[in-house]
Order: C-alpha cells, then sequence, then structure tokens
C-alpha cells in the first residue's frame, strides 16, 4: 500500500453536524409544504447527493410517486423540482450556520493527519452558496479544510460522479488515486470514492445512516449500538466500502496500519 497522501472527507455527518440533521430537517418540511410527508428512511436514502438530485430522487420513490400522482393528478415535471428545490435552498440557508459544530474527535485528528504530512479535503453535496455559510462558521469553531468542492465546481455532476474528488487531487497536488482515502457517512459518499478510484472508508457514529443525535446515540444500550452499527456497516459494505470506522478517533491509527 502506497503512504497516504491526502484524506478527503464529507462534511454533514462526517465531520460537522452530529446526524447529519440540518438537510433533514428541510427535506421533511419541503415535502410538506407540497402535501406529501415523507418517511425518515425516504429522505435519507439519497442523502449525499446534489440537493436538487436529492428531491429529484424522492419524487421518483415508488410510494412518494404514487402520491404525488393522487393528489396532481399528473407526473412531476422539473419546473416541479425546481420549485421545490428553491424552498429547499431557502429554508436551508437560513438555518445552515446552527449546524457547522464539529464532531467529536475531528479537530484532534486534522491536527495528527496534518503532522503526518497528509492533506486535507473535502466534497459535499451542497452548492457553494451554502458552503459559503458553513465553510465560515465550520471555520470560527476550529476547522479548515486545505479544500473544498462543491458539485457547482464540476458542472453539477455531484456524488456519486467521482470529480469533486479529482478536483481535490488536483488542488492538493496528489500524485495518485491509491495514495488517496475518501471518509464520509452515507452510501452517496462510498460510491464517490468507489468511483473515483481512492480508498473508500465510511463512519458510524454520526452519520446519516445511523440518523440518531448525540444524545440518543448515547442513550442507547451497548446491544441497541452494535446491533445498528452492523446494519450501518452493512450498507456500507454492499456500497462497495472499503473499511469502516466507528469514530474519527480511530482513523489516525487506520492510516498508519494501511500505509
Amino acid at each position: 500500500m502506497s503512504r497516504i497522501e491526502a484524506v478527503i472527507f464529507d462534511w454533514a455527518g462526517t465531520t460537522v453536524d452530529y446526524g447529519c440533521f440540518a438537510p433533514v430537517q428541510v427535506f421533511i418540511e419541503v415535502f410538506r409544504h407540497v402535501g406529501i410527508e415523507p418517511t425518515m428512511d425516504e429522505v435519507r436514502a439519497p442523502m449525499g447527493m446534489l440537493k436538487r438530485d436529492h428531491i429529484k430522487t424522492m419524487l421518483g420513490m415508488e410510494r412518494i410517486h404514487q402520491l404525488w400522482l393522487a393528489k396532481y393528478k399528473r407526473e412531476f415535471t422539473e419546473e416541479d423540482i425546481d420549485g421545490m428545490y428553491e424552498i429547499y435552498e431557502e429554508k436551508l440557508l437560513s438555518i445552515l450556520d446552527r449546524y457547522a459544530d464539529p464532531k467529536p474527535y475531528v479537530l484532534e485528528t486534522i491536527t495528527k493527519l496534518r503532522e503526518m504530512g497528509i492533506k486535507i479535503g473535502s466534497t459535499t453535496g451542497y452548492t457553494d452558496k451554502m458552503m459559503e455559510i458553513v465553510t465560515k462558521k465550520a471555520e470560527e469553531n476550529g476547522y479548515k479544510p486545505d479544500a473544498w468542492f462543491s458539485p457547482d465546481s464540476v458542472g453539477s455532476k455531484g456524488r456519486p460522479y467521482p470529480y469533486m474528488i479529482f478536483k481535490n487531487m488536483e488542488a492538493l497536488g496528489v500524485t495518485k488515486v491509491q495514495n488517496v482515502m475518501k471518509v464520509g457517512d452515507t452510501v452517496s459518499d462510498i460510491l464517490e470514492g468507489k468511483n473515483a478510484g481512492v480508498i473508500s472508508v465510511g463512519i458510524l457514529e454520526g452519520s446519516s445512516e445511523m440518523a440518531l443525535t448525540e444524545e440518543e446515540y448515547a442513550a442507547l444500550s451497548d446491544k441497541e449500538r452494535e446491533e445498528r452499527s452492523a446494519r450501518v456497516m452493512k450498507r456500507y459494505q454492499e456500497a462497495g466500502a472499503d473499511y469502516v470506522i466507528r469514530n474519527m478517533s480511530e482513523l489516525v491509527e487506520f492510516v498508519n496500519k494501511i500505509s
């Protein structure tokens, strides 16, 4: 195995916003606005995608699609998606600054990785406009990667396309994909990493896939925690994850081991 030159992190649910709750709450509100009550599983399934693509994917889900047809007596259109996305963006921008606190162990881990000479990149399902808020607030809270790219920088071809990872590699001067690790908290993150040919790692605690607040996770019994972790791990592995870690505190030792 080659030496790791760069670790590329996702944002919400991976490095900030424990449980990835900012986008989830807004997706629920947007679908309620058009008269459809989505389930948490439906909201979470496309997480990590470009947000407009996320809305389109949800509208295409069997149950939601049938509810749409019953209510509107027609297929949804690109204009419908645009209208819902406009509402989504406005609502999300109004709350994002409250969801940029670094998750446990993130700041210490970033410091240690940098001490090892490893560069820190990042990709996201947020747009540049959303990231202006998140990056500013995260930096105030102590977290600033060396590079970040949103789907806006790659012609809106966000996850599962690999292009945001390639933009990071170019900006960070990384020599080859084998020397890059992608860490994320959704199936879309895993697929992004796999499609880029990098080492793809899923994180369990505080992930969108786990879908729990820090307090809810802490309140679980050991048995419940292991059962939930096993379910999330299975989803990552089925998507092709090379490795799965419990939380960010395990990452430095893990990087040392595979290097």
